[in-house]
């Protein structure tokens, strides 16, 4: 059986824990794509899993291979796939199960899209749970309709920097805070207000109709303090108060981000269009994922780090 190149772990802890192993390429299923990966964003739920930080992922998934990002071409289709064929680019969000560290990767037909014209394989590899994320917490969970103001916390950030694309994109009136060296990043991504979150309030801006949170803490517990009655704090790392919520008449809400073709085929298009681009801080070989986990732990990029794959 021919074989192929992947990162896995089969202990939870640091980086080192990520070794590149030699497997077999795995064969789709009857409703499964096997795509030929070209190139896969890293992603903070990435460096929580390795070091057994993330509840879903214990110790029965070990060994383990990380990545929820794919992008590439496909390889081989299962009997009953009737969106793609043989070659046609795509990208995905695979499950839990499937990770992305790899050479070749199987992806159900309802996690895939055909990959946005305007991206090469890199972009699309950074794309796919970034902006997932950023979609479902703007609009399936906050219910952004344009004219209305949202506050993005972490608007830099992987997760936050298609959110504030998406928001201007919807007709909002987007704030965001970041950090002050990321200022201008968020600028050119849109924002109408920038919050240095060192040296300056967000409270200060104004009442908001949603608060997405990719920040929790103190900064979550401040953002009660903006919200306007009957609107919304959407979570992706903590769940906010019941309490505080039933104060407001609001809707509080920590969510995790689901694989779908539908929102993936929707954000392609507003890709497409102009309106939102991912942006890639660096890039790393896939021999490198631990480096490029420790990267982006440390460092805090603007942006998208992401695996290159041969």
């Amino acid at each position: 059986m021919a074989s192929m190149k992947a990162v896995r772990m089969a202990r939870f802890g640091g980086p080192e824990v990520l070794r590149e192993e030699t497997l077999d390429i795995p064969v789709p299923g009857a409703h499964e794509i096997l795509v030929r990966n070209e190139a896969a964003g890293v992603n903070p739920v990435d460096y929580k899993i390795r070091a057994g930080a993330f509840p879903v992922v214990k110790d029965d998934r070990l060994p383990y291979t990380p990545g929820r990002d794919v992008a590439g071409t496909v390889a081989a289709c299962g009997p009953s796939v009737t969106r793609f064929k043989q070659g046609d680019a795509v990208y995905a969000m695979p499950g839990l199960d499937r990770g992305g560290y790899a050479e070749y990767v199987v992806v159900k037909e309802e996690e895939a899209a055909a990959r946005p014209g305007a991206l090469d394989a890199i972009a699309a590899g950074a794309t796919p749970l970034a902006a997932l994320t950023a979609w479902q917490g703007l609009f399936r969970h906050g219910g952004l309709k344009a004219g209305q103001r949202v506050l993005i916390h972490g608007g830099a950030g992987g997760v936050g920097h298609f959110a504030v694309q998406f928001a201007k994109a919807a007709g909002a009136e987007v704030a965001t805070t970041v950090s002050g060296r990321h200022a201008a990043f968020a600028r050119v991504l849109g924002a109408d207000i920038v919050i240095d979150y060192e040296t300056e309030r967000f409270e200060d801006a104004g009442d908001f109709d949603l608060v997405f949170d990719l920040v929790a803490g103190e900064t979550q517990d401040r953002s009660w303090r903006v919200l306007k009655t009957g609107g919304a704090l959407i979570s992706t790392l903590v769940q906010p108060s019941m309490e505080k919520a039933s104060g407001l008449v609001a809707r509080a809400l920590r969510f995790m981000v689901e694989e779908s073709a539908p929102d993936l085929i929707e954000i392609g298009g507003l890709i497409d269009a102009g309106k939102a681009r991912p942006a890639v801080a660096r890039t790393f070989p896939l021999q490198q994922a631990a480096e490029a986990q420790r990267f982006l732990q440390h460092e805090h990029p603007a942006g998208k780090v992401v695996l290159t794959i041969a």
